[in-house]
């Protein structure tokens, strides 16, 4: 059976809208297992022709995806070549953004990291009020975003915010997401769901080729600089990896609960964290 041999993910098609619901506990954490399933997902997707839009969302209620596993920091190489290459989160987040049929985000729990990146490179994104929230944390450990979000939020929110919100690395509520132009719409919990299956389900109604060639003029005068941007992001992060003073602030974050379910619902161990130097 078409997909049916995926460990984290979950999986419903009605009348050419795909219905993909993460399903990786506790905190749907963006480990190599996700990211690798991620990939060959969007390969899949893009390929098949009985999918016009793509709806993506969690099974786990707290988190949409936490965000990028640490883990690969530590295993990261401490040399960083002269010669640029994308990120896979990055690749997968272009993947969804550039296959011939629409994707949307739908955010009922925690998306930050990779997360609010995955989000951001979806063609739309709608989110609970109460329960979503999206953040970028990165440079609080040390580290440069690495999965598009340097590239995609002053896009959409200008470069002060955007600033903002990777400097700052605060928490953003649904609702200032929607203020600020991080995400479409922040709807309440219970109209969230009706309001992206209609939306999915219209968009799917209407011919494939008309949706392919609408969404690619938009991403010609919207992001055609983006690669690019992807390129020099990426070599920014990977030279943040291969600092001394993250490698010892990512040890740090894991022991003080990071990528723990406690640690990770209010992001509590970013507090405990020794003052950056």
């Amino acid at each position: 059976m078409p997909y049916s041999d995926y460990s984290c993910f979950r999986f419903g098609f009605d009348s050419g809208v795909a219905f993909v619901s993460i399903n990786h506990p506790p905190i749907n954490l963006l480990d190599e297992a996700l990211s690798q399933e991620f990939d060959r997902l969007g390969r899949q997707l893009e390929s098949d022709e009985r999918v016009r839009v793509v709806v993506l969302q969690s099974a786990l209620p707290d988190f949409f995806i936490a965000h990028s596993g640490l883990g690969r920091v530590g295993a990261a190489s401490k040399t960083v070549s002269a010669t640029r290459s994308f990120r896979l989160t990055q690749m997968i987040g272009e993947r969804f953004r550039n296959m011939p049929k629409v994707t949307i985000a739908k955010v009922e729990g925690r998306a930050r990291g990779g997360g609010s990146e995955i989000a951001l490179a979806m063609d739309m994104c709608f989110a609970a009020t109460g329960k979503a929230i999206f953040g970028q944390p990165e440079v609080a450990i040390g580290l440069v975003p690495g999965g598009g979000s340097t590239q995609r939020l002053p896009r959409l929110i200008g470069r002060g915010r955007a600033l903002e919100v990777l400097l700052g690395c605060n928490d953003f509520p649904a609702e200032l997401a929607e203020r600020y132009g991080y995400i479409n719409r922040a709807l309440p919990a219970d109209e969230l769901t009706p309001f992206v299956e209609q939306l999915a389900h219209r968009i799917a109604s209407f011919p494939a080729h008309a949706i392919a060639h609408a969404k690619t003029a938009v991403d010609t005068g919207a992001l055609g600089s983006i690669a690019e941007g992807l390129l020099v992001e990426a070599h920014e992060s990977d030279l943040s990896v291969a600092s001394e003073v993250t490698q010892a602030r990512v040890r740090e974050a894991l022991q003080v609960g990071a990528e723990t379910y406690e640690g990770e619902l209010e992001l509590g161990f970013l507090t405990k964290l020794s003052p950056g130097r």
